[in-house]
């Protein structure tokens, strides 16, 4: 092998320079812009002067593109985005024409150039067949050579071919005919004057930190190697030797590039299925309301924030593991569309609902019939508490509506209260009641059961006590009760599931919410009455005590999240 050939082992094969030029364009990031500046950057593309050089960028920018395009559908109104994307598309399509049309005329030159080509060899061989003086034949030498460099690039396929024939001409030409020496020294002396500026730029490539840059130069430098003659024998090999140690120090780099790249890579695809796996964990839980779909939505974003720090897996995993990703992703959204769609139909229900309770207590406001109309207030008043939230924009006017009926009746049942409603009688029954179930001897049977049953139904039965000593009257009642096995407190469920303690702090959060409401109210349906102030005075005191505790549970809701968080 002549010292102009090239040895395979020194070069890299097509494929490597693609994954290395892919590689290197994967770097430009496009995800986190808009769809207007994709469409910009793409009409700034196809105005380049360079354009044709650009389809890697041109189709980096159209896959850009269409991510985000899914990516706004699926959270905006599909039928918006139809115009920018026909834009695009049309763009897109006039740019793809246009290279095919030039890589069509490229294609056609490498042909004509090969075709020019092959005429400077058939000249070359036919220089080498005369039988003249080499003063008359070295300066068509010359002629054939500038030509030969004038042509330019001929199909990849033919490449290596078309150069190792004009180099085996080349070198008959200095071997076989006799030339004049000065000339022929002349002549080595400027090939090797040129092939040390490419050792040179060889060994500084060798030190640059930009291993993909650098190795996509040496081809180059290569290629302009094989165009210069031959060097004076005693040059040939040590010149030789230095370009191809240069060579093999920016090949042993760029192979431990790739090989760094591997690990970099199976590094990312493993936090990437991480990342996976706790998407696909908040997609399965079970969620109870709105508080909690905002909550594990914060979750859900911040881990599609880290996703963006991480970089490329392998080409064979990258796309896989995006699209379980992103369907761990659209699976929760899907699920919260869900619950919204269907929070909606039950806002709307319960908004029917509230207008109802308003229609009957307005029906009822005026009745005299006092006993009766109190017990059926309280029950509307009770079931406007169990009634879940309507929209908000109705709720303000449909609460003073159903308040503003209530205050008129108590208004009017208090100007018309009469002596004979014993609470203070009720308040004794319910008393000796109590004392009956403390002084009651437990069995440890059925018949416990049994007692505790008819203990309730008789304590249901006793009317009204007075209001200041209902809360006192209802503790003791709790307390004489809890003595029976089957009134005993359990741990709660939901859905045979243990609660959590969050959730359980979460359910007497929302409680003591509505205790505050139901206080609320009845300071509302005391303010009408003149006698009312010690009651009103009570209510507010147990609202403030109320928040308080609402303060407290919060602090605690808190703090099992940020430990949740850290976990």
């Amino acid at each position: 092998m002549s010292e102009e050939m090239i040895p395979d082992v020194e070069m890299t094969s097509d494929v490597a320079v693609a994954e290395a030029a892919e590689i290197a364009e994967s770097a430009v990031n496009y995800s986190e812009k808009t769809l207007a500046e994709l469409i910009t950057l793409f009409e700034e593309l196809v105005q380049n002067e360079e354009r044709m050089n650009m389809a890697k960028e041109a189709e980096a920018l159209k896959a850009a593109f269409y991510k985000r395009l899914l990516k706004e559908k699926a959270e905006g109104v599909e039928d918006a985005f139809a115009a920018v994307e026909a834009g695009f598309k049309d763009l897109y399509n006039k740019y793809k024409k246009e290279r095919a049309e030039f890589n069509k005329q490229l294609e056609k030159e490498r042909e004509q150039n090969l075709a020019l080509k092959e005429a400077v060899i058939a000249d070359l061989k036919a220089l080498l067949e005369k039988q003249e003086d080499v003063n008359a034949t070295f300066p068509e030498f010359r002629e054939i050579q500038n030509r030969w460099k004038a042509v330019g690039a001929v199909p990849a396929q033919n490449y290596r071919n078309i150069n190792e024939t004009y180099q085996l001409y080349v070198e008959q030409f200095y071997d076989m005919v006799k030339i004049n020496r000065e000339l022929r020294d002349l002549d080595f002396k400027k090939n090797l004057e040129a092939k040390e500026e490419f050792c040179k730029a060889a060994e500084a490539l060798a030190e640059s930190e930009n291993v993909l840059e650098a190795f996509r130069e040496l081809q180059k430098l290569h290629e302009q190697w094989k165009e210069y003659g031959p060097v004076a024998k005693e040059y040939r090999e040590g010149i030789w030797e230095r370009f191809k140690a240069a060579t093999a120090t920016i090949n042993k780099k760029y192979q431990a590039h790739f090989e760094g790249l591997k690990e970099q890579q199976a590094e990312n695809l493993a936090k990437k299925e991480a990342l996976c796996v706790k998407v696909e964990e908040i997609a399965a839980r079970e969620v109870s309301g709105s508080n909690q779909w905002n909550e594990f939505s914060k979750e859900i974003e911040d881990i599609q924030k880290e996703w963006k720090t991480i970089g490329f897996a392998s080409k064979k995993d990258n796309q896989k593991i995006y699209d379980r990703f992103r369907a761990a992703c659209d699976q929760f959204y899907a699920r919260k569309r869900d619950f919204y769609t269907d929070y909606k139909d039950s806002i709307n229900s319960n908004l029917d609902k509230k207008i109802a309770l308003c229609e009957a207590a307005e029906a009822l406001k005026n009745s005299t019939e006092w006993k009766k109309a109190t017990d059926q207030f309280i029950s509307l008043q009770k079931q406007w508490k169990e009634i879940g939230a309507v929209p908000r924009k109705k709720s303000e006017l449909l609460w003073k509506r159903f308040r503003a009926a209530c205050d008129e009746f108590f208004a009017l049942r208090d100007k018309n209260a009469k002596p004979e409603n014993d609470y203070y009688g009720n308040l004794k029954a319910k008393n000796r009641l109590i004392e009956e179930m403390k002084a009651y001897e437990l069995k440890g049977d059925e018949s416990d059961v049994q007692a505790m049953q008819e203990f309730q139904k008789r304590w249901q039965e006793i009317g009204f006590v007075p209001f200041k000593e209902k809360d006192n009257v209802a503790k003791a009642y709790k307390e004489a009760i809890s003595r029976f096995p089957s009134n005993r407190p359990q741990r709660r469920t939901r859905g045979g599931r243990q609660l959590s303690e969050k959730e359980i702090l979460i359910q007497k959060y929302n409680t003591l919410e509505q205790d505050i409401v139901t206080y609320e109210n009845n300071i509302g349906f005391f303010s009408m009455s003149k006698s009312s102030e010690p009651l009103v005075k009570q209510m507010q005191e147990r609202i403030a005590q109320a928040k308080a505790e609402l303060a407290k549970l919060a602090d605690q809701i808190r703090a099992i999240s940020e430990a949740e968080s850290q976990e």
